[in-house]
């Protein structure tokens, strides 16, 4: 079950939460991008980027100069992971809204130091946007590694919500001659687009052509 502690109960639309942490995985393994959210020198700081998921450990990187890694070793961080899956449109515009999942992970984020794990994250965080990425390419050397920063987050205390369905009207307004309903949004990916100095007759792998 997911956690119930004051930062992660809803307030509001209640209903909208989920209990079940195997929605909090579903809603982490399908997106691309969480927001880290970190306090720099007073102020807040909300910074997109990729991650990578390993059991009950959430892993994000960044340069070892990044001041928002920096702000977040050892300190309390905000991780959010949304997903868009259609515009909600209703005969009142008070009434509109967006069909979403999306989750909220709270806890200390934990620099990490262990060379073996260090290593396991980057590769989560690769596999996570490319799987197969990690075997097929060069992996990376002893100063690439030094130069990047990887946080560890547990995913002990997340809340989840999740809107689906059609409209909620005013009882009033469905008499309306206003068309209502949902317009679905769909992300994908297109076609591969090689690097222009590829050599000529560079196969596209089979694990990108799989991703699509």
């Amino acid at each position: 079950m997911l956690s119930t502690t004051p930062r992660t109960t809803l307030g509001r639309e209640k209903q909208r939460a989920a209990t079940d942490r195997a929605e909090l995985y579903e809603v982490l393994d399908s997106a691309l991008i969480c927001h880290l959210g970190v306090v720099r020198d007073g102020h807040p700081m909300v910074v997109p980027t990729g991650y990578g998921r390993i059991g009950e450990t959430l892993y994000v990187h960044g340069s070892t100069g990044a001041t928002s890694l920096r702000s977040g070793q050892g300190a309390e961080v905000c991780v959010t992971v949304t997903h868009v899956d259609g515009i909600v449109l209703a005969r009142s515009i008070f009434n509109h809204s967006f069909n979403y999942r999306c989750a909220m992970i709270y806890g200390t984020a934990r620099p990490v130091t262990d060379p073996d794990e260090h290593l396991e994250g980057l590769r989560a965080l690769s596999e996570h946007l490319a799987p197969g990425q990690w075997d097929y390419t060069r992996r990376p050397t002893r100063k690439e590694l030094a130069a990047t920063s990887v946080l560890a987050l547990p995913l002990e205390e997340a809340s989840v919500k999740i809107r689906r369905g059609a409209p909620g009207d005013d009882d009033a307004d469905y008499a309306l001659p206003i068309w209502a309903g949902v317009l679905p949004v769909v992300t994908g990916f297109g076609p591969p687009v090689p690097d222009p100095v590829l050599p000529e007759g560079t196969a596209v792998p089979p694990h990108i052509l799989n991703r699509r």
